[in-house]
Parts: structure tokens; C-alpha cells; sequence
């Protein structure tokens, strides 16, 4: 099957699915502290979900990632991952999922796990950005360590592979990527650190929390031997693995070295709103031609009208003021990570 292909013949094999925008933290890069969430009307059912979901998949989608806001505050998402999980590894023309895959703040993993294992899902990401409890409470304004790191044993008891991802910010946890890189080694995670996107307004200041990852890299290397690797999982991580742990260290790296001409992602926000890149504006409204009733023939036209659209590089400037015609005014989790 031939997959998706834009303008600049990148294929587009990869979709992000998020099914809310609401979260039980308020992370300082994600969140501002007092967010207004949207009205349950404008959010996607399981079904319009599932629908769009099928029609990219037997479009030639082969990774499928559900995201958030944090996935797992939705009411009845087993019931959507059972439904995915049906298309992995489904015999026939009609289209497979290579991959489901989940990215979570981990505080409710733990009653999770187990189902997302049944349902077909092998690895996830979690959002963690420090190990220390006051720290953590501090960056996430309500979240609770011991509840994340309880979701994290439960995935890994589940037999779920865990990707550790930390958002590099200077000032702020900067102090603890050896304490992470260490103690990934000895849970068997790999981690993933990630430069700060400005995408919304959070209510705090990001120009002096950037941490261009080059620098952090040149300063692990003086401590670990990092071996670059040309594996790939799909998503935009540039990988080496840390010989002393035997793990992997991923970077992705938007502001310093972005990974745009290698790009096979696009995401569906969970009120329809299909963006072909996180660091643009546009988007095309695939909610109201499903709630108006339009055939599969119809949606795949808006897509494919919209994937020749898709950019060639993101628009991401750190410092750029939020009334700038170009900012990124949606929070991350509006999109999806």
C-alpha cells in the first residue's frame, strides 16, 4: 500500500492521536496553571475517533501514538485501544498498524497497564522531569512523583518497554541528567531528552529555561561513553546508547538541529483538527465532514489535500512574543505531544 507522500516526497506513515485536551497536572512547559479546557461538544467521540483512525490506516498509516492532555483521564479509553489494537498485525489489504503506542504523564498508568498490554500496546512513553519530589511537584504545579513512579513499575510488570522523556530546562532540572541517565539503567527505560518548544502561553518565562541539547550532549559525553546509533522508532529521537547502562539516551532537538526533512508525522488534535505540522498554525477541520456525514472517499480527499500542504520546516523561535503573528498560540496539549 502506498502511504501518504507530500509535496517534498516525504512519506507520511506516522499519525498522533489526541483524544483530550484535559490533564490532572499543569506542567510549566505544557499548561498555564489556570487552564480553560474545551467544552465536551467540541471533543471527538470514541467512534468519530476510530473512524479517522481507520481511514489513515488503510491510507498506508503504520504508527499510530495516542496522546493527550494526559490520554488516560479519559472515561473509557480501554475501550479505544481495544478498538486500535484490532488493526495490529490484521491480515489483508485493508491496512495495519505496525505500532500502538501511548504517551502518558504515568499518574494513572497504573491502573492501566495491564489493559494497554492486552490491548496490544508494547512500549511507552512517560513524561517524567525530575526525581526529586519537591522538584517535580514544582513542574508539574499538582503533580505526584510517587504516583508516576508507581504507573512506571506497573508498565514494566505489564511487560511494556518505557521511555523515560524529559524536557531539558536550564535552571531547573539541569542538575540531574546523570541522576536520570543512572536510574533508567537500573529500571531497564531508556530516556529521552527534549529541548522546550514554545508552543501557548504557560505564564512563565521559557527564553531562559532553553537548553540547546548540543551543549548537554558534549557534557554527558565527558562522563558516559554515548555510541550514536542510526535507529529509528518512528518519531523524530536521534538515538545512542549509554555503554556504561547498556540503554538508550534519544535527543530531540526542534530548536537546535530540527528534524524536519525526515519528517513522517502528522497529528489529529481530539477536536478533528488535523495538523501536518506541530510547528504551524494550520490545520484542516476534519470534525464537522464526519458529523456532516461524508464518505471515507471524501475525508481521504481533505487529507491527502492537506498533507500536499504540509510544510517543509516547523516555525518554532524561542523568545518570539506570544501577539507575534507567527507564534504558536495552542498549548502542546490541545495538538498532542
Amino acid at each position: 500500500m502506498t502511504p501518504f507522500q507530500d509535496s517534498f516526497g516525504r512519506s507520511v506513515t506516522y499519525l498522533r492521536v489526541s483524544v483530550t485536551d484535559r490533564c490532572d497536572m499543569r506542567c510549566v512547559y505544557c499548561m498555564s496553571e489556570n487552564m480553560e479546557f474545551l467544552p465536551k461538544a467540541e471533543i471527538l467521540s470514541f467512534e468519530e475517533l476510530e473512524r479517522i483512525c481507520a481511514a489513515f490506516i488503510r491510507s498506508g498509516v503504520t504508527r499510530l501514538r495516542v496522546t493527550g492532555g494526559e490520554p488516560l483521564v479519559r472515561r473509557d479509553i480501554g475501550s479505544f485501544f481495544s478498538a486500535l489494537g484490532k488493526y495490529i498485525h490484521k491480515p489483508g489489504e485493508g491496512g495495519h498498524l505496525e505500532e500502538l503506542t501511548l504517551t502518558t504523564n504515568g499518574s494513572r498508568l497504573s491502573l492501566h497497564a495491564d489493559m494497554l498490554r492486552r490491548a496490544g500496546v508494547r512500549r511507552v512513553n512517560v513524561s517524567l522531569d525530575s526525581l526529586d519530589f519537591e522538584r517535580f511537584s514544582r513542574i508539574t504545579r499538582r503533580g505526584r512523583l510517587d504516583q508516576t513512579l508507581e504507573g512506571i513499575r506497573a508498565a514494566r510488570n505489564a511487560g511494556l518497554a518505557v521511555r523515560i522523556n524529559t524536557v531539558a530546562m536550564a535552571g531547573v532540572n539541569d542538575d540531574e541528567f546523570d541522576a536520570l541517565l543512572s536510574w533508567c539503567g537500573e529500571i531497564g527505560a531508556d530516556l529521552c531528552l527534549i529541548e522546550t518548544m514554545p508552543m501557548g502561553e504557560t505564564g512563565e518565562d521559557r527564553t531562559d529555561r532553553y537548553l540547546p541539547l548540543s551543549t548537554v550532549r558534549a557534557d554527558l559525553a565527558r562522563r558516559w561513553t554515548l555510541e550514536p546509533l542510526s535507529l529509528r522508532t518512528g518519531g523524530p529521537a536521534r538515538y545512542m546508547r549509554v555503554a556504561e547502562t547498556g540503554r538508550l539516551l534519544g535527543l530531540i532537538t526542534p530548536m537546535t538541529h530540527n528534524f524536519c526533512e525526515s519528517c513522517n508525522r502528522v497529528r489529529l488534535s481530539c477536536t478533528g483538527q488535523f495538523y501536518t505540522c506541530l510547528g504551524h498554525e494550520g490545520a484542516t477541520d476534519l470534525r464537522r465532514p464526519v458529523r456532516d456525514g461524508v464518505d471515507d472517499a471524501e475525508l481521504l480527499t481533505l487529507v491527502h489535500d492537506a498533507i500536499g500542504r504540509k510544510p517543509k520546516g516547523h516555525d518554532f523561535v524561542i523568545g518570539r512574543r506570544p501577539d507575534d503573528p507567527a507564534a504558536i498560540r495552542r498549548h502542546m496539549s490541545v495538538t498532542g505531544g
